[in-house]
């Protein structure tokens, strides 16, 4: 029997469920095959062919699973933006991408309008959901075309831009391998099926994150194309998801640490109220999690909480819950046909147990490079891995652990610390809802160890909030990583998948720094 994919299931029973909207609104297989396929022509109509590229600016919608199913089969390039970003930001990536079409959602009006002036982006190449001036409608990518499986079909691929933290955002751009989308599908459900995730069996995926990450919209693909329903959220809220999880009975997902921690500091008696015995697959990635709230998610949901270590540009390993309880704090082993190795600055490979640079091999599939910066992406290589600047090590029985990002690491008195180990505990005080560790100048030591909070509900920002979590570390750490202060925010500055910016905390401590050099 051949492999299937989105396709096959929805021709075969296109009236079972697909997709679940934000608003509740669900929609069956068949309808998201007859949208992606109008899409398919809709898109040809307007001048593109294979290899051209499709840019998309919105919120998670039904109507971006549809683009991505139409682009993977019409062999374009999908290029999804964070709809957060500021309209020079925006315009940016359409330029360097060179998106033939762009669509937005009319929720960021004034940020679409005025990247597409800055960017030179023709009017006739814009579309809009909702209303925005100057945009087409949506619909006249879809309205009075088949929907039938369109002619010449070949494989498309995403290409996510990354987030920026050392200059511009670059496309990570693989090259179209001609495959049928069909194959293709297949291969981009791998790592489901390695966790164990049947096609077309009882699993139904919630997407919790925006679909402009790479992993997230990877997995609600993957879902689809194994004929699982996709119930998408849009605004993260920890008591929704648990709604939406019995209610759906929900079974795998792609989550991040800030979602497990926020769930796990819900009230017991809000916990209890639902059911999420449902649940099998809820795999997170992206940031170390504290041990503590894994331990205590594998607690409520038993062991269906997994986690895998990789990038935009490609991974990486994988860890069960029942190898991470005999290995706390792992991100697991490579998964097949992947490989870690740890390097020094020299590129002197370390042995194991010993600190350095994390590399992950390249499979040819997965060979990529930054769009436009081929001296970037040589600079990230060696032989065929590549790294994102993590540090970690391997232990004897090859197993990784991750100590922190390398340019997040406090060189404090000659000594390295590593701020996720500071946070890992911070964060278990019942008085913080986040927080994040980071270096400021010191004039003798180098750096110092500053930690910034966002209190949780109740908690008063006084001299003896501090004096009390400072306390709470001082029983859990060496003196040598403890915080010199402790600053307070309202809310951490997070985009809405929980990733942090740092570097927005961090940076003006050190302006002065710069400065002076």
């Amino acid at each position: 029997m051949s492999a299937k994919s989105f396709w096959d299931y929805a021709q075969q029973a296109p009236s079972k469920l697909g997709l679940v909207s934000p608003e509740g609104e669900e929609f069956s297989r068949g309808e998201l095959f007859s949208e992606s396929n109008r899409l398919v022509r809709g898109l040809r109509e307007q001048g593109l062919a294979a290899g051209d590229v499709v840019a998309v600016c919105m919120p998670n919608r039904k109507e971006l699973l549809s683009l991505s199913l139409a682009t993977f089969q019409a062999g374009m390039y999908l290029v999804p933006i964070n709809w957060h970003l500021a309209a020079a930001e925006v315009a940016y990536i359409l330029s360097d991408c060179g998106a033939k079409i762009f669509i937005a959602d009319e929720r960021i009006d004034n940020v679409a309008s005025m990247a597409v002036e800055e960017a030179s982006l023709e009017h006739r190449s814009c579309f809009c959901i909702g209303n925005i001036e100057g945009f087409r409608p949506f619909d006249e990518l879809v309205w009075d075309y088949s929907d039938q499986l369109p002619e010449d079909r070949s494989a498309g691929a995403v290409m996510n831009y990354t987030s920026g933290t050392t200059g511009k955002p670059k496309g990570v751009q693989r090259p179209l391998a001609g495959l049928d989308p069909e194959t293709a599908a297949q291969l981009a459900t791998g790592l489901l099926q390695i966790l164990g995730s049947k096609p077309e069996d009882d699993n139904v995926n919630i997407t919790c994150s925006p679909l402009y990450h790479t992993a997230v919209l990877v997995w609600a693909n993957a879902s689809l194309h194994l004929g699982h329903p996709v119930v998408l959220m849009d605004k993260w809220d920890a008591e929704d998801m648990l709604r939406l999880i019995e209610k759906y009975r929900v079974t795998t997902s792609h989550m991040v640490p800030t979602q497990l921690t926020r769930l796990l500091k819900l009230p017991e008696s809000v916990r209890n109220r639902y059911d999420c015995s449902s649940t099998r697959r809820m795999v997170h990635a992206a940031a170390p999690c504290p041990p503590d709230i894994k331990r205590g998610m594998i607690e409520w949901w038993g062991n269906s909480i997994y986690e895998y270590y990789a990038a935009s540009e490609g991974g990486g390993t994988i860890v069960s819950p029942q190898e991470w309880l005999q290995h706390p704090g792992t991100v697991g082993k490579p998964w097949p046909n992947a490989d870690i190795r740890i390097f020094n600055d020299d590129g002197e490979e370390m042995p194991t147990g010993e600190q350095g640079t994390v590399y992950m091999r390249l499979s040819e599939r997965a060979d990529f490079e930054y769009k436009g910066d081929t001296d970037k992406t040589r600079a990230n290589r060696i032989d065929n891995y590549f790294t994102v600047g993590d540090v970690g090590y391997l232990n004897d029985e090859g197993y990784l652990f991750l100590c922190d990002r390398k340019i997040d690491m406090i060189i404090s008195g000659g000594a390295n610390i590593y701020p996720a180990e500071i946070e890992n505990v911070l964060i278990l005080h019942p008085q913080v809802a986040d927080c994040a560790v980071f270096g400021i100048p010191h004039e003798d030591w180098g750096e110092e160890i500053k930690a910034v909070v966002q209190l949780a509900d109740g908690a008063t920002e006084d001299d003896n909030t501090t004096a009390t979590l400072l306390d709470f570390l001082a029983t859990r750490l060496a003196k040598m990583k403890l915080p010199k202060s402790i600053d307070y925010l309202p809310e951490l500055p997070r985009d809405p998948n929980g990733k942090l910016f740092k570097r927005r905390l961090r940076d003006p401590y050190w302006k002065d720094q710069k400065q002076k050099v």
